[in-house]
């Protein structure tokens, strides 16, 4: 299977999920209507919505390929460990600063191999703007129906003015000890994958995530960072994260540039 075969198809879909978004975004009505969760997280129609599209055309796509969804049904460890490949997708990610209204959230698609990303397309629907990768082919920013690659900037700790992103919703005190240690450091806030996207396009140096994730919130966009020349790395081990372990929780993680 060739995976720049499957691009065009890929932004396709997530700009259709951005769209069933967006028009629960202008619908006053529906926008209101929101759940909650086991786990307190909010979930809304456009979480369902989006969902539902990506479903249904993924599943037109490559109908041997199955799904793992933060919005589909639970699927036990027993059976997807015998998945050599999968899509991992969060339909909306940063459906509290979707319920927030600041715009600051994203489409996430993801082709998993091996325990890898091979494959990574987040879209950003209040901004059009799609960001898409594959293993060994680089990374690249849509805009206007024109694609052109992206790199993310060199990371070095050691000089002050470090640019820094931060989570506007999920700010711990083991992250903000973490910036605490860079001289000057020039700290940024933005909801969902969008942190990811700043690092891949050099707007950021490293965004450290010291608090709870899961692997459909990080896959597709660490794709394109690591295709970028970045790297996304666990805390604990210093290992780029992997995918569909028995637990789907991320360990804290660290996100930066190219390694100078």
């Amino acid at each position: 299977m060739q995976l720049s075969s499957l691009i065009p198809d890929l932004v396709r879909i997530a700009r259709e999920a951005g769209s069933a978004i967006l028009s629960i975004y202008a619908d006053h009505e529906r926008f209101v209507q929101v759940e909650h969760k086991a786990d307190d997280s909010p979930l809304t129609l456009a979480d369902r919505l989006a969902h539902q599209v990506i479903a249904e055309r993924l599943g037109a796509l490559t109908p041997d390929i199955p799904l793992l969804s933060e919005e589909g049904q639970a699927i036990p460890y027993e059976l997807r460990s015998q998945w050599q490949r999968f899509w991992l997708v969060d339909p909306l990610d940063g459906t509290k600063e979707f319920i927030k209204r600041n715009g600051e959230f994203t489409v996430n698609i993801a082709l998993i191999e091996g325990g890898r990303p091979v494959l990574g397309c987040v879209y950003v629907p209040a901004q059009d703007l799609t960001y898409y990768a594959f293993a060994g082919g680089g990374a690249f920013r849509m805009e206007n129906n024109f694609s052109y690659p992206i790199v993310a900037e060199d990371f070095n700790p050691d000089l002050p003015g470090i640019k820094v992103v931060a989570s506007r919703s999920h700010m711990t005190p083991e992250a903000e000890d973490y910036i605490s240690r860079f001289s000057q450091p020039h700290l940024m806030s933005m909801g969902s994958s969008l942190k990811f996207l700043l690092v891949a396009e050099g707007k950021a140096h490293v965004y450290p995530r010291l608090g709870p994730t899961m692997e459909w919130d990080t896959a597709a966009a660490q794709m394109i960072v690591e295709e970028a020349g970045g790297s996304v790395i666990s805390q604990d081990n210093g290992e780029p994260l992997s995918y569909n372990k028995m637990s789907l929780l991320n360990p804290h993680f660290i996100v930066y540039g190219r390694k100078v």
